[in-house]
C-alpha cells in the first residue's frame, strides 16, 4: 500500500485536499482524520504538521508527501522534490525596518528572527554575512517591534503582514516556493508512485486546459487548425453540409478568449468552450 503525508493545516492543506479529491483520492475525507486508508486505490494517507512531512519522508517511512518546497530545504531531509504542484506560491524574504538597512551587508552583527533557520543559515554562509539567528516559531514580524531582533526572515505571500508590522523587504527574495511533491531520497520509485504522480499531473493539466468545439468553413480550416493546435492535433469532423467541418481541440484556458475572438473572425460558428475534469497525456 502507498504511504502518502499531506498537510494537515495552513495555506497547503485545504488545496491539496481539493486536489486529491479531483484525482480520485480522499472520497470520505473527514476533517478531524489523523490517517485515511483509501482501500479502493490502495493508498495510505497521513495528515502531518506541513514542515513535519518532509522529515517522514526522508526518513522514509512514507513513500511520498506534499509540501512546500521551503520547508523541504529548511529541513535538510534527504528527500527529493519531484513534481511542482502550483498552488501556494510564497518567497522567503528578508525584513527590515523601514529605511533602516539598503543592503544585505548591514545584516553583518544584527540579530534576525525567522522560523525558518536552516534555510536562513544556509543563505548567511553563501554571502558570509555574520548575524545571530533568533528561532521562533511563528509571528516573526512582531520580533523587531518587541525589540527581540533587528530584522526577520520570513515566508511570504503577499507582504501585508510585514506592511502592517512597519517592515519593508530587504533585497531579492532568498527563496521561491510552492507546493511540491516529495520522495526519500534513495528510494526507486514504484508503479504505485508513478500511478499517483499521474494522477496529480492530469488534474493540473485538466485546470491548465479546455475544450474548444466550433464549426469552420473548409476553405478556412487550415487557418482555424493553426489557432488550435492541440496537444497532438486538432479533431477534425464532416459535418452534413460539404463545406463546413467541426473542430474540437484543447487550448490553454488562459488564452481562450483569445482564441474565440481569433475565430470568429476567422468565420468559425457555434464556438462552444467545455471545462476537463480530468485527462491523460
Amino acid at each position: 500500500m502507498l504511504r502518502v503525508a499531506i498537510p494537515n493545516k495552513g495555506q497547503l492543506a485545504q488545496p491539496a485536499a481539493q486536489l486529491l479529491k479531483e484525482a480520485g483520492y480522499l472520497a470520505s475525507l473527514n476533517a478531524r482524520s489523523l490517517t485515511l486508508v483509501d482501500s479502493t486505490n490502495d493508498v495510505e494517507f497521513f495528515f502531518l504538521r506541513p514542515k513535519d512531512v518532509a522529515i517522514y519522508v526522508g526518513a522514509g517511512t512514507i513513500d511520498l508527501g506534499i509540501t512546500g518546497r521551503d520547508m523541504l530545504l529548511d529541513s535538510g531531509a534527504p528527500a527529493l522534490e519531484i513534481m511542482q504542484l502550483g498552488f501556494a506560491p510564497s518567497t522567503f524574504r528578508l525584513a527590515v525596518p523601514k529605511g533602516s538597512m539598503s543592503s544585505r551587508e548591514e545584516l553583518n552583527g544584527k540579530r534576525i528572527a525567522t522560523s525558518y533557520e536552516g534555510l536562513l543559515l544556509a543563505w548567511l554562509e553563501r554571502f558570509q554575512i555574520s548575524a545571530q539567528i533568533v528561532r521562533l516559531d511563528g509571528a516573526v514580524e512582531n520580533a523587531v517591534a518587541l525589540g527581540v531582533a533587528d530584522a526577520v526572515a520570513d515566508v511570504v505571500a503577499t507582504g501585508a503582514t510585514l506592511r502592517a508590522a512597519g517592515l519593508e523587504v530587504l533585497g531579492d527574495p532568498i527563496l521561491e516556493s510552492e507546493a511540491i511533491v516529495i520522495r526519500p531520497e534513495n528510494s526507486e520509485k514504484t508503479q504505485a508512485q508513478d500511478t499517483f504522480e499521474r494522477r496529480l499531473h492530469s488534474v493540473n493539466v485538466a485546470r491548465s486546459y479546455v475544450l474548444v468545439d466550433f464549426d469552420v468553413p473548409n476553405e478556412r480550416l487550415s487557418q482555424a487548425c493553426e489557432i488550435t493546435p492541440g496537444i497532438e492535433s486538432p479533431t477534425i469532423s464532416a459535418l452534413q453540409d460539404p463545406a463546413w467541418s467541426a473542430v474540437r481541440a484543447m487550448v490553454l484556458s488562459i488564452d481562450v478568449h483569445r482564441i474565440m475572438d481569433e475565430l470568429f473572425a476567422l468565420g468559425a460558428k457555434g464556438i462552444l468552450v467545455t471545462d476537463i475534469q480530468a485527462c491523460r497525456l
